[in-house]
């Protein structure tokens, strides 16, 4: 599986989106794939700054719950960040480098979510942490 039209998956729109491409969904994981390009509005002495990891790693969970959605016929619901624990950012991406990033589902209940991530990048892990994520109820 690859797609490559993320848009209709997530609630962000450009310039804020952090994501390019989905590359599995599971039952309790996901995975997508950026480019750092050099127009990024994250983009600080040419490298993508830990906001943008943060942000990678919650569209990336959006990705994941917008592709279940849609193929439901539901509506994409809209996601919060309610936390970010354990954050370890070992090292920022530089522009032109592809990061590789994987949510695991720790637990949901009801309209929560607890997920760890990891992001990767040239063979090396990046970033991780654990991220409490709030849905909003569909109308």
């Amino acid at each position: 599986m690859s797609i490559k039209d993320i848009l209709p998956f997530i609630p962000q729109r450009p310039p804020f989106v952090m994501v390019d491409e989905l590359v599995s969904v599971e039952d309790a994981s996901g995975v997508t794939r950026f480019a750092v390009k050099a127009d990024n509005i994250f983009i600080q002495d040419g490298y993508l700054t830990a906001p943008a990891l943060v942000e990678n790693i919650a569209q990336t969970a959006a990705a994941r719950i917008g592709y279940i959605c849609n193929k439901k016929n539901e509506p994409v619901p809209v996601g919060f960040i309610g936390a970010v624990q354990n954050l370890e950012i070992k090292e920022l991406p530089a522009v032109g480098d592809q990061i590789e990033t994987e949510i695991i589902i720790k637990n949901q209940v009801f309209d929560v979510t607890l997920i760890s991530g990891k992001i990767t990048g040239k063979g090396r892990e990046l970033a991780v942490c654990d991220m409490k994520i709030f849905l909003q109820a569909n109308k």
